[in-house]
């Protein structure tokens, strides 16, 4: 059973258009011009319960748009979206007890008073039963280390510290759907992957639905099978992940060791592999090949080198999306 059903989902803004200087501000007072963005166009996609979706593109392709439209923030200008059986615009106060929003870059909980006040506010207005709000701060304290957190004020918390309350404040009311944006954006390598074990967890424990964007490809990697790929607006890609690679990697690479004593200088690589270079050292090499020739190059590698070692891999999922970026035909925007 789907959880988020989209269809045909748009949202355009009407933005003023004027050139610079006071002349140009006078007349637009009489004669305003504007133009059309469009942010998100005809997008399509369902989401099951229980699963964890990578929601990917680039700066200003429409993710947070769309994250904005299923939260209730957003009214689109075009298509429909069922979440949970609500129509999340119309904001129904039973669709906002049971979803939640977090955005990496926007702080959520009150900024001059102790983490826990904030969570007591929140107990408020998702009038959550005394009995309940104690047991689930007392599991998100422990399985985010919290502890002496809750009795700081949120300006004097680190990135990485706000980042975890506010993770556990908007899980307070126990969502059934979680919509994380950038969750975690200027955190560091262990804080990240603190929080990509607490997500999967969560997802494991409640069956919640996540959909997540992230412009770190390790989070996407650790928590989701599934991706949808967005760019200017439009979906590109709705799959596996391992699909994502098969459907877009045009190429593998070889990553070679040779003996000592075997200097690699003297070696015209990208003509032996028919490919490209991507690294080098006296002893090793990364090679791009196409994907088709990638044996026949390794025979070649295996036949004229002293070879100690030899792997042939996908490249990495953050080049694949890169690929697609670049092979996606420009739009114009009215």
């Amino acid at each position: 059973m789907a959880d988020i059903t989209v269809r045909g989902l748009g949202k355009t803004y009407v933005v003023p258009e004027r050139e610079g200087g006071v002349k140009a501000a006078l007349a637009s007072l009489a004669h305003r011009r504007t133009r059309s963005v469009r942010a998100v166009a005809d997008v399509s996609f369902t989401v099951e319960r229980g699963e964890v979706v990578g929601f990917l593109g680039p700066n200003g392709a429409g993710k947070t748009t769309t994250l904005k439209m299923l939260a209730g923030l957003l009214h689109p200008t075009a298509g429909t979206a069922d979440v949970l059986g609500f129509t999340p615009w119309q904001r129904d106060r039973d669709y906002l007890g049971r979803m939640a929003l977090v955005m990496g870059n926007r702080n959520q909980l009150q900024w001059d008073i102790p983490v826990l006040d904030s969570y007591r506010l929140y107990q408020a207005i998702f009038r959550i039963g005394s009995a309940d709000f104690t047991r689930r701060l007392a599991e998100l304290t422990e399985l985010l280390e919290l502890g002496d957190l809750l009795r700081v004020p949120v300006r004097n918390l680190s990135l990485g510290e706000r980042m975890k309350c506010e993770i556990a404040g908007s899980l307070l009311h126990h969502p059934d759907v979680l919509f994380l944006d950038e969750p975690t954006i200027g955190l560091d390598v262990a804080m990240q992957r603190r929080i990509r074990s607490f997500v999967a967890e969560y997802n494991q424990r409640t069956g919640a639905v996540v959909m997540l964007t992230s412009h770190y490809m390790a989070d996407v990697e650790a928590l989701c099978r599934r991706v949808v790929v967005i760019h200017r607006g439009r979906l590109l890609f709705d799959g596996e992940l391992a699909a994502l690679v098969t459907r877009f990697a045009a190429h593998k690479l070889l990553a070679v060791e040779v003996a000592d004593g075997t200097d690699l200088a003297g070696v015209d690589l990208a003509a032996l592999v028919d490919g490209e270079v991507v690294e080098q050292t006296s002893t090793s090499a990364t090679l791009k090949v196409a994907k088709a020739t990638a044996p026949a190059a390794a025979a070649r590698l295996l036949d004229r080198l002293a070879v100690v070692d030899l792997t042939i891999t996908d490249p990495p999922i953050e080049r694949v999306i890169e690929d697609v970026f670049a092979s996606s035909p420009a739009e114009e925007v009215s």
